[in-house]
């Protein structure tokens, strides 16, 4: 049997300590990656679905999620859902404002200039994450993580990720 003072709110609030791995400054629950948590007589579940289904850090965030909840006396089922697809829709704007203050551009509201390949950028250039100015410009599609593209502040002359919309 579980332990009965594990309740919905204790285990999203446990969640929340789980930092993404690819984004340290932001936790899984804050990514969106989360979608819901059921306690049962024996066990949680807990939905996950990934920002990308290849994702690579996936099983470093299931990892994570078991050894948080069964660390706390817990046994963990982890669902992974994959509809509706992730959306960066799904993070709030704290979490966008954490990007931005780790130095990656956060995603701004999915639009279809989105959907097209490489965006626009002369229709809606990115903000630098650095000194805000739209002067910038795509450098590469794919950052250091397949969620992030490269870009480059003409304006105060840095580099960054961009977290992509979708």
């Amino acid at each position: 049997m579980i332990n009965t003072q594990f309740n919905e709110k204790a285990i999203w609030l446990l969640l929340e300590s789980i930092p993404d791995p690819e984004v340290p400054a932001i936790s899984i629950v804050e990514l969106g990656v989360v979608r819901a948590v059921r306690v049962f007589d024996d066990h949680v579940e807990v939905d996950i679905t990934p920002t990308y289904s290849g994702c690579p850090a996936l099983k470093t965030m299931e990892e994570d999620i078991i050894k948080k909840l069964t660390d706390d006396g817990m046994k963990v089922v982890i669902k992974t859902i994959f509809k509706p697809a992730w959306t960066t829709d799904w993070m709030s704007d704290a979490a966008k404002q954490k990007l931005k203050e780790y130095g990656i551009a956060p995603p701004e509201k999915l639009t279809f200039e989105h959907l097209l390949p490489l965006g626009n950028p002369h229709n809606n250039p990115i903000a630098c994450p650095f000194c805000d100015s739209r002067n910038t410009k795509i450098t590469s599609q794919f950052g250091s993580t397949a969620c992030k593209a490269l870009y480059f502040c003409d304006h105060c002359h840095q580099p960054f990720e961009h977290f992509k919309c979708h």
